[in-house]
């Protein structure tokens, strides 16, 4: 392991303690306040923040529908900060080429993913063959070599972490599916090329910014419940796959 990464290992206890491989009841956190805060990846060059009030209207429904408390502030931070130990969720989005990360970057977060950590990474151009998708997919291939981005099945936990998803929604259909890499049973890394952050996000005095193309404010529906499920699977894992924690995740969720 670099250098980088054993210097990051003390606070990897905190996602060691919440999820990572069942050793801890990840609902203990649940408790605290502000449980849950959506934490966004700065990059270098590109356009890494191009719907920056997507997040606020998701958090608005995950407490609506969810018995989850949500800051509505979020956090901006770079993957060579230690700080991203202390966040179970880290969101990456764009719509064109970013810088490679740095080496250091690139240790702290195969360490954050393999200790119990969640990205969703979500390539918000709308459309196929785009720079963000191709950097992103080089990056995974050189963090995580043996591993590959791959569509997740019907079945996934993602697609039942609370709501029943049968379709997935975005501001522009690109794929009918999500993607992600998976190491054992956990799925660390979530990849969206439907741009959901464009269906959640309002403007200012509470519109909607973009329209959702084809399918209309059903598709819309359909991001936010996508939504809120990334955030629930970031905070249970696969908990829903194992029956004897159905009656605390269904108390947890309301």
């Amino acid at each position: 392991m670099r250098a980088a990464a054993v210097a990051a290992l003390p606070a990897v206890e905190f996602l060691m303690g919440r999820r990572a491989h069942g050793q801890a009841d990840p609902y203990d956190d649940l408790d605290q306040a502000e449980r849950f805060v959506f934490a966004q990846v700065r990059t270098q060059g590109g356009d890494w923040d191009p719907h920056p009030m997507a997040h606020r209207p998701l958090l608005l429904e995950v407490m609506a529908r969810t018995s989850v408390e949500a800051s509505l502030d979020r956090k901006v931070l770079s993957l060579g900060s230690r700080e991203i130990f202390s966040n179970p969720f880290l969101f990456l989005t764009g719509t064109e080429a970013f810088e490679p990360f740095s080496e250091q970057e690139r240790d702290n977060l195969q360490l954050y993913l393999e200790s119990g950590g969640l990205l969703f990474a979500e390539d918000a151009a709308g459309h196929l063959g785009t720079g963000f998708d191709r950097v992103f997919r080089e990056e995974m291939r050189r963090i995580l070599p043996k591993r590959e981005i791959r569509r997740l099945p019907s079945n996934h936990t993602i697609y039942r972490s609370f709501y029943l998803i049968r379709q997935v929604g975005g501001r522009r259909i690109v794929h009918p599916y999500l993607e992600g890499i998976q190491i054992g049973d956990m799925t660390p890394i979530l990849y969206s090329q439907n741009d959901l952050g464009g269906a959640w996000e309002k403007d200012p005095v509470g519109n909607w910014v973009n329209q959702c193309e084809p399918g209309g404010e059903a598709q819309r529906r359909d991001a936010f419940k996508l939504g809120v499920n990334i955030v629930l699977y970031a905070l249970t894992a696969n908990y829903k796959q194992d029956k004897i924690h159905l009656p605390f995740i269904k108390r947890r969720v309301g």
